[in-house]
């Protein structure tokens, strides 16, 4: 099935609309694609702005409906604006969300059991949506929290294309007794194929983009508990963890062994 066709059939089972990453997520769920690649909230957020943009309306930032649905949306005062004047918008604010910044890609709260550290930081596996391709942001930039439990007990930079490397410095020095969780924040974009995009030029840092970064920082976090909610734009560029595939042997050698040791 082709991503036009399995998006337009998520927005016809769906009862109400739906944000673009809640489609890729039943496209993955019910197995409409046999790939769907690294960054599928990405694609299918394209794929609305631009093979289906006569066939949606866009009600909310990144929230779709099929056209067809516009008069019930009506009836329920979801949606005003006319189909034509909120496709004309669609490609511009949704498919280069500015509400991050030069935030292109995070992770929150990761733990630090579930990376092989024995590879010396070469590998920090995560996926941008359950079942979707592996990402290795070993050689993320950016900056990153170190928390033990809940408490932020280090906050650092890395310049270089080095996240892993560095988280892995932090095992063995002063710190390596203190932390158990880490939060990650890269300026490089995912690209389709799982590689990291290159590092943004200094000629693209304006003010207002290094503003809206900052923010963007600061809500993710700290999680204060007064901002509402978060921009609809970290839908995209938020990366949950995977455990690194040798922690995983690790653990199920170890499980065969009580096994048999139990025998």
């Amino acid at each position: 099935m082709t991503w036009r066709a399995a998006v337009r059939r998520v927005l016809s089972e769906s009862e109400g609309p739906l944000h673009y990453a809640e489609i890729a997520q039943h496209i993955i769920d019910n197995d409409y694609r046999r790939s769907t690649g690294a960054t599928p909230a990405a694609t299918v957020a394209a794929v609305l702005s631009q093979q289906l943009v006569e066939e949606v309306v866009r009600v909310d930032r990144g929230v779709y409906t099929l056209a067809s649905r516009t008069s019930e949306l009506a009836a329920t005062d979801a949606s005003t604006v006319p189909p034509t004047q909120q496709s004309e918008t669609t490609d511009s604010e949704d498919s280069s969300d500015p509400e991050t910044g030069f935030l292109n890609a995070f992770g929150m709260f990761w733990r630090r059991d579930e990376v092989d550290w024995e590879q010396r930081g070469s590998s920090l596996w995560g996926a941008q949506l359950k079942a979707s391709d592996s990402i290795n942001f070993a050689e993320q930039v950016g900056v990153y929290i170190l928390y033990s439990g809940e408490r932020v007990i280090y906050v650092g930079r890395i310049t270089e294309a080095r996240l892993g490397p560095r988280l892995w410095e932090h095992t063995r020095d002063r710190l390596s007794g203190r932390w158990d969780r880490f939060s990650w924040f890269g300026v490089r974009a995912v690209r389709p194929d799982g590689r990291l995009g290159a590092i943004p030029s200094s000629a693209q840092f304006g003010v207002s983009m290094l503003v809206v970064t900052m923010e963007a920082l600061l809500i993710e976090g700290l999680e204060p508990p007064q901002n509402r909610r978060r921009g609809d734009g970290f839908n995209a560029t938020e990366f949950i963890q995977q455990t690194d595939p040798e922690i995983e042997r690790k653990r199920r050698r170890a499980m065969l062994q009580r096994l048999l040791k139990d025998d």
